[in-house]
């Protein structure tokens, strides 16, 4: 019975902030053309809650655990944003966070794509073996492509 409460209400959660962001999920910009990686964003705020912070450690682990290589070489970076300091006011911007937002920033052949994976962190966040089975395969699939 707890188990779809619990369901229920990261969902409702992940619904305001998706609404209240109103973020373009898939958005496409130029950079230069020699560039292809993945740049991972984890925004937040000051104040994060215990789902916010298990969010930056299940990706942080991830990243670590399945993609060191592609972290050492750069072809994936992870960055982590806390979007109430003023020095990060442009990226946030950018990415059109105003709060907790798992982005990853697909670049291939200059081009960018941005792909929102808030609604889907918050839903896994507090799983790690969830979180990081969904985040592995989404980044895979997106390593394929470049």
């Amino acid at each position: 019975m707890k188990t779809p409460i619990k369901f229920f209400a990261l969902f409702t959660i992940g619904l305001m902030l998706m609404a209240c962001n109103g973020q373009n999920k898939n958005e496409n910009k130029t950079v230069d053309k020699s560039v292809s990686k993945i740049e991972v964003y984890d925004f937040h705020s000051t104040h994060r809650c215990m789902t916010c912070n298990a969010i930056e450690a299940n990706t942080k682990y991830t990243l670590d655990t399945y993609f060191s290589n592609e972290l050492k070489t750069e072809k994936i970076t992870f960055q982590v944003i806390n979007v109430d300091e003023e020095q990060n006011e442009q990226i946030a911007e950018q990415f059109e966070a105003s709060g907790t937002a798992l982005i990853l920033n697909v670049i291939k052949d200059g081009k960018e794509t941005k792909i929102d994976l808030t609604e889907f962190a918050f839903i896994e966040g507090n799983d790690q073996d969830a979180f990081s089975k969904e985040l592995k395969a989404k980044i895979d699939n997106e390593l394929k492509t470049l």
